[in-house]
């Protein structure tokens, strides 16, 4: 992946402000990502309801601590429910936390002041609080499924206060 751009006082010209989600070229659409990881946690979906209850339990590939897959290239070779997104398919997954990059571009939002490409630091995900970093409880290796109920928490579709902020608190 490229280093994130610089960023600058204005978000005009940007390309996720200008291009669509197809027009992304692989480097930038990966650069969407914001690193949190809250996508790589165990989700369970109600059969009546489609309601979605988000746990803290990772996938087996999660490294909690970098919020990045052991194995990217091959993850869905490796985890079989592994959902590759794709410019399709993020207009359309319900499951997608709120404050996903993807979800926010698909859906004509801006990114947050944390958000990589606007902070130039990889860091301010977890800085905000936004990222998995310090609250995953296991993986699915280590939680049998039967559990799961057991490990349902709010906090993966809620953002932290910090996180809500027009710009970065000056500590």
């Amino acid at each position: 992946m490229t280093a994130p751009p610089k960023p600058a006082s204005t978000q005009e010209g940007f390309f996720w402000k200008t291009k669509t989600l197809e027009e992304m070229s692989d480097a930038e659409w990966e650069s969407l990502c914001d690193g949190c990881a809250r996508c790589c946690l165990e989700k369970l979906e109600d059969e009546d309801t489609g309601k979605i209850y988000f746990t803290h339990v990772s996938c087996k590939l999660l490294d909690s601590g970098l919020c990045a897959c052991k194995d990217y290239p091959n993850r869905a070779a490796k985890v079989s429910d592994c959902v590759k997104l794709t410019p399709e398919n993020v207009r359309t997954l319900n499951w997608l936390p709120p404050s996903c990059g993807y979800r926010l571009v698909a859906e004509g939002r801006d990114l947050y002041w944390w958000h990589p490409l606007i902070s130039g630091d990889s860091g301010t995900v977890h800085e905000a609080g936004v990222s998995v970093r310090g609250r995953v409880q296991g993986t699915e290796a280590e939680i049998p499924d039967a559990d799961l109920e057991d490990h349902i928490v709010r906090w993966p579709v809620l953002l932290p206060k910090r996180a809500r902020l027009k710009n970065r608190p000056k500590d």
